[in-house]
């Protein structure tokens, strides 16, 4: 029997691609999900300082869900970096604009704010329509 917990590395990591289909998911809820599993945390090995996360593809991002008033409501906010540059846009406007960016930004509000955090963002690929270009490595489906 062992007298230490093993600590996972990176090279343990047997990353797989899964796909995911966004039409008529509610947008939390999705993004809960892939935020835990780009993290790693449905994996046995969990390291929370290590990459032990899978790559996600996220498709129909233009047909996501939200509950309640939320598409009028919703705010997004960024800012010019002048004086009275703040910037905001409606759920409903950023759906209509850049449909994938309502489920990175869900996404990459729930990863960890650091070096980890922006390497994990990138292992997410979204995409508006019913199609990606990630044929090749072989993605399985991921039911949500």
């Amino acid at each position: 029997m062992k007298k230490y917990t093993t600590s996972a590395k990176y090279v343990d990591n047997k990353a797989k691609w899964y796909v995911v289909d966004a039409e008529g998911a509610v947008l939390g809820r999705l993004a809960s999900t892939i935020a835990a599993r780009l993290r790693g945390k449905h994996n046995p090995l969990f390291t929370p300082h290590v990459d032990m996360g899978d790559w996600v593809i996220v498709i129909n991002a233009d047909k996501i869900e939200l509950t309640g008033r939320k598409w009028e409501k919703k705010q997004y906010y960024r800012h010019s970096g002048y004086i009275g540059g703040l910037k905001t846009i409606t759920a409903q406007k950023l759906l209509e604009k850049k449909p994938e960016e309502l489920v990175r930004l869900a996404v990459k509000g729930m990863l960890p704010k650091n070096r980890l955090g922006r390497k994990l963002f990138k292992k997410l690929k979204v995409y508006a329509g019913g199609h990606h270009p990630h044929e090749a490595q072989m993605p399985e489906v991921l039911e949500i």
